[in-house]
């Protein structure tokens, strides 16, 4: 294997399994520019797999390789769905963010585990036959060793992730939705005196989360593990929000992060094809991921700078 496949494989690898943690982390830093801490991106990625591994099984037959990504939007829809208990528990009942995130995370699994067991009578599903597979960018992939490094046998959901990131980026600091957005999270009381809708902007800020979180969770399930079971989503969730936090809160830096974390989670599976870790027991390589996400959280965590009210319950004035 020659360098230039050696890069390949790796630019590759990181690409498919880091496009789960963008989607995740663009919407966890959503979420939390408009004050509400969301720990229940789990449980919504969580959702979002359920959801589009269903319908892929269902519905694989009558939309052929549209499927997966029909499937996507209604992971999506399914996780904007369940991001709504969130929303309600944080914003009307004032619940503590982080009880309420902890609970969707709590709920998903068994909730996605006995639905599978009431449709399919058994504890996870069957593989499924359409996936995201991988592409060759037309054009781009024709490019002499760029091409054949980032756009030949590639990941779509991946490069869409990246373009998504630049674009939510400025919609949050060139629009009036964005600045209004950040006013809910940053000062909601002068936002409120001007006219800004405080609820409705957290409101809005909780639902693209769910939607891009559960969009991540349908990614990873249709790109990675092809099925759902109890373990198709474990601490993906997590390491989105470690990626969000090391990120600073900005869409291009928690989309840099999860191309990290992305590349960590690869290496894993390809290890053995890199002569430079081949020898390195598999084991080490399954818990990196994991150890380099609490690192990364004890270490930036401190000096990373959330918006100011962040976490903060807000009660309109009278």
């Amino acid at each position: 294997m020659n360098i230039v496949s050696i890069i390949a494989l790796i630019v590759s690898s990181t690409l498919v399994y880091s496009a789960p943690l963008v989607y995740t982390a663009l919407g966890g830093a959503f979420s939390e520019h408009s004050g509400i801490v969301n720990v229940g991106l789990e449980g919504i990625m969580t959702m979002g797999a359920f959801s589009s591994i269903v319908f892929n099984l269902t519905f694989a037959s009558t939309f052929g390789s549209a499927t997966p990504w029909i499937g996507l939007l209604v992971g999506g829809i399914v996780g904007l769905i369940f991001s709504l208990l969130h929303a309600v528990a944080t914003v009307n009942f004032r619940a503590d963010h982080i009880i309420s995130g902890t609970v969707l995370n709590l709920m998903a699994p068994p909730l996605g585990v006995f639905l599978i067991k009431a449709m399919y009578d058994k504890g996870q599903t069957e593989n499924i036959s359409a996936n995201f597979g991988y592409y060759n960018v037309p054009v781009l992939s024709k490019i002499p060793v760029i091409g054949d490094i980032f756009f030949k046998d590639t990941s779509a959901p991946a490069w869409i992730s990246v373009i998504l990131a630049i674009f939510l980026w400025w919609v949050l600091y060139k629009t009036p939705f964005g600045l209004r957005l950040r006013s809910a999270g940053e000062n909601p009381k002068a936002a409120d005196t001007m006219g800004v809708n405080v609820y409705a902007m957290r409101y809005a800020g909780v639902l693209i989360s769910g939607f891009l979180g559960g969009i991540g969770g349908a990614v990873f399930a249709q790109a990675i593990s092809g099925n759902f079971s109890v373990s198709t989503i474990v601490g993906q969730g997590f390491m989105a929000l470690a990626a969000m936090i090391f990120g600073k809160w900005d869409p291009i830096g928690a989309m840099l992060s999860s191309l990290f974390f992305g590349f960590a989670q690869s290496l894993s599976i390809i290890g053995s094809q890199l002569p430079f870790i081949s020898h390195v027991p598999s084991v080490y390589l399954q818990i990196a991921p994991y150890v380099i996400t609490i690192i990364v959280l004890v270490a930036f965590f401190g000096k990373s700078v959330a918006p100011a009210a962040d976490g903060q319950t807000y009660v309109k004035s009278k």
